[in-house]
């Protein structure tokens, strides 16, 4: 069952509470291995003391029966605890992927555009650090806590009816242990969180240093950049410090507190062993439990931390969680697979509050004709492709497919219609035929040698060493940006979708390549829906219908001889040898 992102809205301690149920019949068998642990635990104690006993009160020979049963008991213990913590730690992994599956789908749904505002380096972090704290949560904290519920009252139970001043004694220092913890961990809580946060914050920090570290090298800023890397992790460490002060001294205050105890406990014991008020078998009996009565609580002192790690990851992830879908998921209208006709109504869009990327943009796209989107650097071109292919919903205005709402469509059957080439297209570590059939895996090898001919990208894959079959780098590592390019053309072809988004799809090709490609590109889009955008005067030879944009609204649309003769802004582009 897919874990429900509505419950990601509530408080973290409530979200994590929630998650409990998907993995409670697990934890409820942990804790049940562990409950027969303490009573193989308590059989143990019970036959040591006999064996003590008879040796040092009766003068008896060595009691090998009682010996011996001891060996399976230590057995039986040891199999025990290890079912317990592989019980546990399968809870743990479950929920583990099952989380990273969810966040995965969430990221994948919100698409590129949310992605754009985003810290890439950050939701990395949460995607491994932060699910791994998830999972150390249900696979150690929660058993230890249940454990600490369970082992020390079934202890509990036993000693009282052979001790009941010992028995007292365990059950009024007990709650003095969460006690204290619970006063010191109020502070250490938000010492943690903060320290969580500074964690994502550097690791986001680091992936994005080392992703822009092309870019910082040309600029000759990559100095400056380890310096502030240095600086947060300084900060870091000094932060680090500060809760792990914290950590010892709840560790210092739980063990003294333990010590104690056991120590009145044993005195207690002692002064009546020595008054005659009480043998030694039940003495030393209870002497060998009032230790195992304080592990769980110590255990969970060492665990709380778990507990703390997991409410700071929580928070990243359930926000990413809770981010609004920017297009319905499914159920909406399917349209037939024809060529569309487009339609901006009074579009305003802006990726961030304040910077607007689209002012009322109202134009045409027509059916079955090639419409090119050009206009300078910033003008909103690339917001209106990112529109389309539901990457970000636009905050006023309407987009119509054939007179529908786009945001009425099914979002899958809609994008099944799309085919689109990026000006950087991301090729995967596969093979050059799987980076191609992305787009169709069903398609035939005649299919994709058509494909890969139409976009002018047979000659240099029939050079590889396995034609087709070459195996690529991650981001088409191996390849030119132009050889990249017409990879991502041929996908963008092979899927024979009705509508076409390009965006300059001969970049970073030489100008007789650009040109074999445009010449393709010619035959292929008779019939299609074609939305251009254009940087190069060449590619504009495409156009049926130009749209020019400026700071995000429509200055000028028409047939592009009609827009050179009026002698507007495109004529001045057209004049300047192309678009910026």
């Amino acid at each position: 069952m897919p874990i429900d992102a509505s419950t990601a809205e509530l408080r973290p301690e409530t979200w994590l509470a929630s998650l409990r149920p998907r993995v409670r019949s697990t934890l409820n068998l942990a804790l049940a291995l562990a409950l027969a642990s303490g009573v193989v635990l308590m059989l143990q104690a019970w036959l040591v003391a006999r064996v003590v006993a008879a040796g040092v009160v009766h003068r008896a020979a060595t009691p090998w029966p009682w010996l011996l049963a001891l060996l399976p008991l230590f057995a039986l213990r040891f199999a025990l605890t290890r079912a317990a913590e592989r019980v546990a730690f399968r809870a743990g992994a479950r929920l583990r992927g099952e989380l990273r599956d969810a966040l995965l789908r969430q990221v994948q749904r919100l698409g590129p555009g949310w992605l754009r505002g985003q810290s890439r380096g950050e939701i990395v972090s949460s995607a491994v650090d932060g699910i791994e704290a998830l999972e150390a949560y249900y696979a150690r904290y929660l058993p230890a806590i249940g454990a600490t519920a369970l082992v020390p009252a079934a202890i509990l139970l036993v000693v009282l009816p052979v001790d009941w001043i010992s028995g007292l004694v365990l059950l009024l220092t007990a709650p003095l242990i969460p006690l204290f913890m619970w006063l010191i961990g109020k502070g250490a809580e938000e010492l943690n969180q903060r320290q969580w946060a500074r964690l994502t914050y550097l690791s986001g920090r680091f992936l994005d240093t080392l992703q822009g570290l092309t870019t910082l090298k040309l600029l000759g800023a990559a100095r400056r950049e380890a310096d502030v890397v240095a600086q947060v992790s300084e900060d870091y460490r000094v932060s680090t410090m500060r809760v792990l002060r914290v950590a010892f001294l709840s560790s210092v205050v739980l063990e003294f507190l333990a010590t104690v105890s056991i120590a009145v406990v044993a005195v207690l014991i002692g002064f009546r062993l020595m008054w005659g008020q009480m043998s030694l078998l039940p003495g030393l009996f209870v002497l060998l439990l009032a230790p195992e009565y304080y592990a769980p609580l110590r255990t969970m002192g060492a665990v709380y931390h778990l507990r703390m790690d997991a409410i700071g990851a929580a928070t990243r992830i359930a926000q990413i969680l809770a981010e609004p879908l920017p297009v319905p998921a499914a159920g909406g209208r399917q349209l037939p697979r024809t060529a569309h006709a487009l339609r901006f109504d009074d579009v305003h869009f802006a990726w961030r509050e304040g910077r607007d990327a689209l002012r009322g943009c109202s134009f045409d796209v027509p059916a079955a004709r090639v419409t090119a989107l050009i206009g300078a650097s910033g003008a909103g071109k690339s917001s209106v492709l990112a529109l389309l292919l539901g990457f970000a919903r636009a905050q006023r205005g309407s987009i119509r497919v054939d007179g529908v709402e786009l945001d009425a469509l099914d979002a899958a059957a809609w994008l099944e219609q799309l085919g689109w080439v990026p000006q950087q297209p991301h090729l995967f570590a596969a093979s050059v035929a799987d980076n191609v059939r992305l787009a169709r895996p069903d398609a035939t090898d005649a299919e994709l040698r058509d494909a890969l001919r139409a976009a002018q990208a047979d000659d240099f894959v029939d050079a590889l060493p396995q034609r087709e079959a070459t195996r690529l780098g991650e981001r088409g590592a191996g390849l030119s940006g132009g050889q990249a390019q017409r990879i991502a053309l041929a996908r963008a072809l092979l899927r024979d979708a009705p509508l076409l988004l390009l965006d300059e799809p001969t970049a970073n090709l030489d100008s007789i390549s650009q040109q074999r490609v445009l010449d393709a590109l010619a035959q292929r889009v008779r019939g299609r829906t074609v939305l251009l955008v254009a940087h190069r005067l060449r590619t504009l030879e495409l156009a049926d219908h130009v749209v020019v944009l400026d700071s995000g609204r429509v200055v000028e649309q028409g047939e592009p001889a009609a827009l050179r003769a009026a002698g507007g802004a495109y004529a001045a582009l057209f004049a300047a040898g192309g678009t910026p």
